[in-house]
């Protein structure tokens, strides 16, 4: 089995809980980065080994906040000697609205992961777009790139819909899956 890491920041809980959905569904190890946009020392040696790196973070104000940033800006330095290339990567987001211009967060996800030389995962899920979809079907809220989820402002993340979980602990597992294909000892 491959090697999985999911790297999240979460400011409020709602997107530690996508983490965690994710990470069971891929048997992946879960790293948080910090209030101050830092990731452990030992976390750094854990993304170096990783076949699969999933990234996380939530959409404010129609992009990574900074504390997401942060990290993936201290991941130059692995950039600059080429160590995440032909890594498995893929990426969830979560905000408020249904919308909430998360697409731009998967966007930025994908585009980190294609700096360092990548291939990026997508969904593989068609959406849930009948009269009859609710939002504890998967996919309902239509994503492609990656996971999206909507999380209320004004609840916990107990409130986020059975669907988007749902989603989010197939795409873990896609992503591993997929993952598995291209590891070494897969190869072999």
């Amino acid at each position: 089995m491959a090697k999985t890491v999911v790297v999240y920041y979460s400011g409020y809980g709602h997107t530690k809980l996508v983490a965690e959905t994710v990470a069971e569904g891929a048997g992946a190890e879960l790293i948080a980065v910090d209030a101050e946009g830092n990731i452990a020392e030992g976390d750094w040696d854990a993304l170096a080994a990783a076949d699969a790196i999933i990234f996380g973070a939530p959409t404010y104000m129609g992009g990574v906040p900074w504390q997401f940033k942060k990290f993936a800006d201290a991941t130059s330095k692995v950039w600059f000697g080429g160590g995440w290339k032909d890594k498995i990567f893929g990426g969830f987001t979560n905000s408020a609205s249904l919308n909430g211009d998360k697409q731009i967060t998967l966007t930025y996800l994908q585009t980190l992961a294609s700096q360092h030389g990548g291939i990026w995962v997508s969904l593989g899920m068609l959406p849930a777009n009948t009269l009859a979809s609710t939002r504890e079907d998967m996919n309902n809220l239509g994503g492609s790139v990656g996971v999206l989820v909507q999380s209320p402002s004004d609840a916990g993340n107990d409130a986020i819909p059975s669907g988007d979980l749902a989603t989010a602990k197939a795409y873990g597992a896609r992503v591993a899956e997929i993952a598995g294909r291209f590891a070494p000892a897969a190869a072999a």
